[in-house]
Parts: structure tokens; sequence; C-alpha cells
């Protein structure tokens, strides 16, 4: 017994005792227990707290909208050119350059030699008469059995840029190759009547030669006034009315041959 009273004594004596850990409690959820410290910045005392239905806030239902952030700058909507509705746009055959009132004027000025040219209307780029004069004159070709339609565009091609770059270096203010297109095609109308008459008559006697070179002297008497109009070259009509009476003369001999 010596030995168990000399291994009692080699204890530490405390305070401890076994009914001290039995009443003790841990308060995990409570604020004085020692998990209630607040660990890197999260409150662990709040996490296992019961909230009552009635003190939770409502979640907003989804209303299928995606969140679009507001615009600073609002685009003004594009004005249109010629007004909201279509009582406001122009006719379609404006819009294409297609004007009759001033198709009408430039023949009426080529079948009166002696009329005024309007240089204003003249210096327009209108080819839509041109190409309606150039295909009569092709479609009086045919009716004579000639079909010459490659000719008449080819030639008609070659003398528009010859009298282009002759126009330029003639005149101060320069002319554009559809204006000077313009002008030779309307001026080409003569030309028709006398493939006309190719259908009905031989041009290769004597009336034949007096007719050809009478509607050759019309068609580059009208086309060199034109042209001395629309680009102020008073005093060189004659100038300008040799190079045309070249160009329809080749006209001329399609006709005849």
């Amino acid at each position: 017994m010596s030995g168990f009273d000399n291994l009692n004594t080699d204890f530490i004596q405390t305070s401890y005792s076994i009914d001290d850990q039995s009443q003790q409690s841990y308060d995990y959820g409570g604020s004085g227990g020692p998990y209630s410290k607040q660990y890197a910045g999260y409150d662990y005392s709040q996490q296992g707290r019961f909230v009552p239905p009635d003190m939770m806030q409502p979640q907003q239902p989804y209303t299928g909208q995606i969140f679009q952030p507001t615009q600073a700058y609002t685009p003004a909507a594009p004005q249109p050119f010629y007004g909201t509705n279509f009582e406001d746009e122009p006719p379609l055959l404006e819009e294409l350059g297609i004007n009759f009132d001033h198709i009408w004027q430039k023949t009426l000025t080529v079948l009166h030699p002696l009329k005024v040219a309007d240089g204003s209307i003249m210096n327009e780029t209108d080819l839509a008469g041109p190409m309606v004069f150039c295909l009569a004159f092709g479609a009086t070709l045919l009716l004579a059995g000639k079909i010459q339609f490659g000719y008449v565009y080819g030639i008609s091609a070659i003398g528009c840029l010859g009298m282009f770059c002759l126009l330029n270096l003639m005149s101060m203010t320069g002319v554009s190759f559809g204006c000077v297109a313009s002008v030779l095609g309307y001026c080409l109308l003569p030309m028709i009547l006398l493939s006309s008459f190719a259908v009905i008559f031989s041009l290769q006697g004597m009336l034949g030669v007096l007719l050809t070179v009478g509607i050759i002297g019309w068609c580059s008497f009208s086309a060199s006034k034109i042209f001395i109009s629309a680009l102020a070259m008073e005093g060189q009509q004659l100038l300008v009315a040799y190079p045309c009476a070249l160009l329809y003369g080749v006209f001329a001999l399609i006709s005849i041959f």
C-alpha cells in the first residue's frame, strides 16, 4: 500500500472535477460560447438561427425580360429624302432619268434645224432617246434586208469617243461623254428617214444621192447647233459640223449599200 500512496502523491492537485465536466455545456449557437467568435469576417453565430416564414422577404417573380442598360445617346431616326408617304415620292421614270418633256423638246430641236436650242436641256445626259433612235435605225435597215446592228452601235461608240475628245479640245468649259452621246443620238433621227426611204426604193440613183446629201447636212447642222449652244462656242459651228458630217456620212453609206 505504501507504493500506491507514493504514486498518489506524485499527481498534481487541481480543482478539476468530474461533476464540473457533466455540468459544462457548449453553446454552439449562443453568443457566449467559444464558437461565437468571428473567423475570417464571417459570423457563425447567425448561421443556425431560425427565421420565421412571415419575416422572410418575398422573391420577385421572373417576368421573362432581360435587363438592358439605358443608352446615354439615342440615335435619331433617318429622315426620308422625299417624305414619309408614297405621294411625296417622285415618279419611277424621273428616278431613272427619263423625262418625256425633255425628250420631246430635243426631238423638236432636231427636226427643226432653224429653231434655237435650249442649252440647259441639251446639256443633260439623256440616253433614253438615243437608244430608241438607234434601235429604230437598225430596225429600218433590217426591213431593207440589212442586219447591221453591230455596225450601228460600234460606229456610234467610236464616233462619240472621237467627238468627245475633239470638243474637249475646242471648248473652254469641257463636255461629258454622256452629253456627246446624247446629242449625237438625237441627231440620228433624220437618218431613220433615209433608211426608211431605202426600204421603198433604191438610193443608188441621182435622187438617192441628193436625198442622202440633204440628210447628212440636216444631221450635222442640228448636232453642231446643239453643241454650240450647250458649250458656248460661238463662231465655231462649221468646225463642229464637219466631223459630225463625217460620222453621219458613215451611217448614210450603211443605208445606201
